[in-house]
């Protein structure tokens, strides 16, 4: 079996589980638990503030331990164990603790899987594998939605907890299954493999946080968090208040925004050399507001729709750019996974504000104007990408000429530090 035939695997069975139950949680606690949209989002903000904070530790602990294949497993059981708790705990402190494991292996798998990413494939060709690599992952997404919007009229809502169960358990093989010797240790954690050095020194983490375009590139994620986190939840529970099913139509909606995703992902990780990743990244800021005002002016649940499928253009974008930009900003530096761990964080912000600030808005303003609402950071993201300088342009060039990425992957070297690949 190939290498990325592995990372295809492990994609494939993460995808589902990264974010626990994620839009299911609301409907669960709503229908099991009586939970009103303010609980709701207050637990979503305060498991989204615990767990960002640990965001750049874990990646640099991706970067210092080199040890990916061992991080995925031990996110993905992480996630297994703090989502099967969910289904017995019912009061507040019993459900945040269930949350706050889950989103803790939620963090990790992240820059675990992108390290493994890179150490297989190499800069160059990171873009493209990155898309499949997504592409992969909203196919188990798909795939477990399609189950769980089939099987809840039989088992109810307590379907999406053994499916979730199923999946983790084959991430953990896959990941562990991966053989040692197939990726290289030092372009996993960002260093340039040509390096005469055998242990180059890393960079300073401020002197690579600090960097202007980082930081560009983190305040519009916050903002596109802000907006899009909790939209698909609110949908859920809105339908939930309208007397609908709205854990068949959450499910259905996440089918339809998963398929949209899957052709996305790997069109933008072809397109990033083509056409640059700040184009990339405008497409998807541009889509979010269009989206938030369709699901505040439509009320029929399959008109509603029309909003997932931009959901899908937009989330599918953003899974490919944002670790290839990271990437491109960081590369010789040792500290692509701090950095990548740092955004993620800083982009947190805005997605455990979300689910808070969202849940008010409903209360206090109705659905309707809650998701007029939600419309307004979207459109600061959006100016703020247009603010943000290329970082590959067209053509997979950088800034000195050189290429910044390639169609088909380097040769792969062995890794030069041995304890770094087991």
């Amino acid at each position: 079996m190939q290498a990325t035939s592995h990372l295809a695997l492990i994609n494939l069975f993460v995808g589902d589980i990264q974010g626990g139950l994620g839009p299911f949680l609301g409907t669960w606690l709503a229908q099991t638990a009586r939970w009103s949209p303010s609980q709701v989002g207050l637990l979503t903000t305060l498991v989204g503030f615990a767990t960002l904070a640990l965001s750049g530790p874990l990646g640099a602990l991706v970067d210092r331990a080199g040890r990916p294949r061992l991080l995925i497993a031990a996110a993905c059981a992480a996630i297994l164990g703090g989502t099967l708790l969910l289904m017995v705990a019912r009061s507040f402190p019993a459900v945040l603790a269930a949350q706050f494991v889950a989103a803790l292996g939620g963090t990790l798998v992240v820059p675990a899987v992108a390290a493994l990413t890179l150490g297989m494939v190499g800069k160059q060709a990171f873009p493209r594998q990155q898309g499949r690599n997504q592409a992969w992952n909203h196919v188990g997404i798909l795939g477990a939605a399609l189950v769980i919007g089939f099987g809840t009229p039989y088992v109810g809502p307590v379907v999406a907890f053994w499916v979730l169960g199923l999946l983790a358990a084959a991430a953990i093989i896959a990941a562990l299954m991966t053989p040692k010797t197939s990726w290289n240790a030092r372009r996993a954690v960002g260093w340039k493999e040509d390096d005469p050095d055998d242990k180059p020194e890393r960079s300073a983490i401020l002197s690579v946080l600090a960097d202007r375009r980082l930081l560009l590139l983190s305040a519009a994620l916050a903002l596109f968090n802000l907006s899009n986190g909790s939209m698909l939840s609110l949908l859920g529970q809105k339908l939930v208040a309208a007397g609908q099913d709205g854990t068949g139509w959450t499910a259905r909606y996440v089918i339809v925004a998963q398929l949209v995703m899957i052709p996305v992902a790997l069109l933008a990780g072809s397109m990033a050399d083509r056409r640059g990743r700040r184009q990339l990244l405008l497409v998807a800021c541009a889509v979010l507001p269009v989206r938030a005002l369709l699901s505040a002016f439509l009320d029929d649940p399959a008109w509603l729709i029309l909003a997932e499928v931009l959901d899908g253009v937009a989330s599918g974008v953003i899974g490919v750019a944002v670790p290839v930009v990271v990437a491109d900003l960081t590369w010789g530096s040792g500290r692509t996974q701090t950095a990548l761990g740092t955004v993620a964080a800083v982009q947190g912000v805005g997605g455990a504000l979300s689910g808070w600030v969202g849940g008010l808005l409903a209360i206090h303003l109705g659905w309707t104007w809650a998701f007029v609402a939600l419309a307004v950071p979207a459109a600061g993201a959006l100016v703020l990408a247009l603010w943000l300088e290329e970082t590959c342009a067209p053509g997979g060039r950088d800034g000195a000429g050189a290429p910044c990425s390639a169609a088909d992957p380097p040769a792969r070297k062995p890794a030069r530090e041995p304890a770094f690949s087991r």
